[in-house]
């Protein structure tokens, strides 16, 4: 098969979900790669590097302690629609030229700041007086390398990202998930597309939208088909998906 596709890049550090697209299927990237995501994060305070996590050459680093009500107190500020300058370290282009290019270079740019929505953010757990793991929600873009840092900025002592786990995106959630290994596996047996996931399983949150066996025909060749003329009660709403007379997704 020579159609792939992801939805999404991941941070080089990052475990996690991967939604990967198989032929006809990476049609359907541009819609999955819009959709919320979920991540577990290691917060560690007191810590500043170029990079955002501790691969980085330390800039800063101080002690620090606080306690989960402060941490509590500063997260508001980052939660809802919000402004996020990107890192240096990100593939973000800028004037023809990636950024993690340029900053191993020892070069840094000014970037301007990208709107991104932050739909939950949480303390899950207290790993000790300076380190935390963060659950956080959010939309498409979103750093979370950078809101880590720029949390720990409003503390007073800046901070990086320890760990990195994607724990759902485009529906999708880490239970459902194969390692590379596994699927490597798959690929030796021969038995990959027993474990693929049908397309519309991407689109779930949709009303269906069942056609005759003429409307099939027609609906096939390109022809544009009245809403009224389609069977059954259907909300009013933009996007519905759609299968053939024979159960088939269109």
């Amino acid at each position: 098969e020579r159609r792939i596709g992801h939805a999404g890049t991941l941070d080089p550090m990052a475990t996690g979900v991967l939604p990967v697209f198989v032929g006809r299927a990476t049609r359907a990237v541009e819609f999955a790669s819009e959709g919320q995501k979920e991540y577990l994060a290691g917060l560690r305070l007191g810590l500043v590097t170029d990079t955002q996590d501790p691969s980085g050459a330390v800039l800063e680093e101080r002690p620090a302690a606080v306690t989960p009500g402060e941490l509590e107190a500063v997260l508001p500020r980052f939660r809802g629609p919000i402004q996020q300058v990107p890192p240096m370290y990100s593939a973000i282009k800028i004037q023809g030229k990636k950024l993690y290019e340029l900053a191993r270079k020892g070069r840094e740019v000014e970037r301007p700041p990208s709107p991104i929505t932050i739909h939950s953010l949480t303390v899950e757990d207290v790993l000790g007086p300076d380190r935390f793991l963060i659950r956080v929600r959010c939309s498409k873009g979103t750093y979370i390398r950078t809101l880590l840092c720029d949390i720990g900025k409003a503390l007073g002592g800046g901070a990086v990202m320890t760990a990195l786990c994607r724990t759902k995106a485009s529906g999708f959630t880490l239970e459902q998930c194969y390692t590379f290994e596994q699927v490597t596996e798959f690929c030796r047996r021969g038995t990959l597309a027993e474990h693929l996931i049908p397309t519309d399983r991407l689109f779930t949150a949709l009303p269906e939208l069942h056609l005759t066996e003429q409307q099939s025909t027609l609906y096939g060749n390109g022809v544009k088909l009245a809403l009224s003329r389609v069977e059954g009660v259907l909300p009013e709403q933009d996007l519905y998906r759609v299968y053939g007379a024979d159960g088939s997704f269109f």
